[in-house]
């Protein structure tokens, strides 16, 4: 076998049509066209007008690109290239040449005990004892967030095979029954669907959408997800300090709201954009002072005040972008799947298909993905479900 034959390579298909059948037929021959190898992997979005004929959508998909492994889902808009559809009916099929990859895709259910959740579907060695993952291991995860508990999963993955990276989404489009969830030739209406990889570079890549303003500061007492106090003063007055303090511009973006970025990486000498978990604030107590997040916090902890507007949203995703190709090195991309939130797209950014523009100018290779009801990615080492993000995994060439 030749270098190029053992190269990834990865194509896109599209269709807008409003018929399912050929929707289907369009999308995965486009992406057959350019693919010119045998597919390993296939990886589809539909728009909710399609989900009815999921099944017939499913067939045609198989008979064309006949993968090694499938999963795709039911979704609110798709993204396609460098355009983002988030108003018109579309299928889009992305395949990949996964030359020596190691695939397995599984159905994942959930159900409730004493305990809390138990995850049905879970290999045992990803459901066991903690192990060490391989250097090339990653998950793609596609969740039903109407009946299944995505950050069960994430949290299992974490004990299990700490280090790897989960990427992926909650299905943002669903049918009178249920979600439409797809793996390899059956279509699931609850749960999620996962790939896991092995023996392919995958590499994450998350932009939070915001942008830190003001000093960095140490959580001084706290529990769970109450912040108590601040750098030694009560959370809210060391807040209002820090905003009365930025300039007028960073001032009135943080007037519309504030959030909070969280190290979750503490060993590093400095912390950059991409280093900060960021959360809502979701309560306060004008008594105390105390203020509530959206994620348990701890004593010693740093944090940062975070904005979110159309610039910094733009300014997050291009760094991230930059930071990505740097860690591509010269052999580049193959190929991307985005998954990226239903508040972006047209309801944040002025221009059109912002956030596939900016990958195809970044990176230049096929793209696919969907508007998500909610982005799995890492942050600091750690999976983390996220809101208003564009998450992705870029294959390596």
């Amino acid at each position: 076998m030749t270098a190029s034959e053992q190269a990834v390579r990865t194509s896109v298909g599209v269709s807008e049509s409003f018929d399912t059948v050929e929707a289907a037929v369009e999308a995965s021959d486009r992406a057959r066209a350019v693919l010119e190898r045998s597919c390993d992997l296939a990886v589809v979005f539909a728009s909710g007008n399609h989900l009815g004929m999921s099944k017939w959508l499913l067939s045609e998909v198989h008979e064309r690109l006949e993968p090694r492994a499938l999963i795709g889902c039911g979704a609110g808009g798709t993204v396609a290239g460098a355009h983002e559809l988030e108003d018109t009916p579309s299928v889009v099929v992305w395949a990949a040449s996964l030359p020596g990859a190691e695939l397995e895709t599984m159905h994942l259910t959930a159900e409730r005990d004493r305990e809390g959740f138990r995850l049905l579907g879970l290999p045992e060695e990803l459901a066991g004892a903690a192990g060490d993952p391989t250097d090339d291991e990653s998950v793609i995860a596609l969740c039903d967030p109407l009946s299944f508990p995505a950050e069960e999963l994430i949290a299992a993955l974490e004990r299990n095979r700490p280090g790897a990276p989960i990427i992926g989404g909650l299905a943002s489009a669903s049918f009178a029954g249920g979600a439409m969830l797809l793996r390899d030739g059956e279509v699931h209406t609850d749960g999620a669907v996962a790939l896991r990889m092995r023996g392919i570079d995958v590499l994450p890549c998350v932009s939070q959408g915001a942008g830190p303003v003001g000093p960095e500061m140490t959580i001084t007492s706290a529990e769970a997800n109450v912040i108590a106090e601040l750098a030694g003063k009560p959370a809210m007055e060391r807040l209002g300090e820090v905003i009365g303090a930025l300039p007028e511009g960073e001032r009135e973006l943080a007037a519309a709201g504030v959030l909070i970025g969280l190290v979750i990486d503490e060993n590093r000498p400095e912390y950059e954009r991409g280093d900060f978990l960021v959360r809502p604030i979701i309560g306060a107590d004008r008594t105390s002072g105390a203020i509530a997040i959206g994620e348990t916090v701890r004593v010693g902890q740093t944090v940062r005040l975070q904005v979110r507007d159309a610039v910094s949203a733009d300014e997050d995703l291009r760094e991230a972008l930059r930071m990505q190709t740097q860690a591509l090195g010269s052999s580049g991309a193959a190929g991307a799947l985005l998954f990226t939130c239903n508040g972006r797209g047209s309801h944040m950014f002025e221009v059109p298909d912002h956030d596939a523009s900016a990958i195809e100018d970044s990176l230049g290779v096929p793209t696919a993905g969907f508007f998500c009801a909610g982005e799995i990615g890492p942050v600091g080492g750690r999976n983390f479900l996220h809101g208003f993000t564009a998450t992705m995994a870029v294959f390596a060439a």
